[in-house]
């Protein structure tokens, strides 16, 4: 079975800095893409950052552009996102997937999806 899980969230002031990770497990990690994806109350998932395993193409929505990196340890079958000075609105559940998107933060794109883990900007 294809297993993500993602982990590393919490409760972080604004300005803040935060590092997820999403481990997966049962496919060939290397011939894979993996997006993060994130949801906030009464909004719809929007696609946040993706990393094409074997080349490291990767890409980032505008909203978090020059805040967040993305990263990948192919020995550990781990993706990293980096979250460097978190604002508020970037409260929200995040989620990583894997897949062969042609697009790369469009979520119908993705096979498989982990559980997400909860990421909250506050004073």
């Amino acid at each position: 079975d294809v297993q993500l899980q993602a982990s590393g969230g919490g409760l972080v002031q604004p300005g803040g800095s935060l590092r997820l990770s999403c481990t997966a497990s049962g496919l060939a990690f290397n011939s894979y893409a993996i997006g993060w994806f994130r949801q906030a109350p009464g909004k719809e998932r929007e696609g946040v950052s993706y990393i094409k395993i074997s080349d490291n193409t990767s890409a980032y929505a505008n909203s978090v552009k020059g805040r967040f990196t993305i990263s990948s340890d192919s020995a550990k079958n781990t993706v990293y996102l980096q979250m460097n000075s978190l604002k508020p609105e970037d409260t929200a559940v995040y989620s990583c997937a894997a897949g062969h998107p042609t697009i790369p933060l469009l979520r119908y794109e993705y096979d498989y999806w982990g559980q997400g883990t909860l990421v909250t900007v506050s004073s």
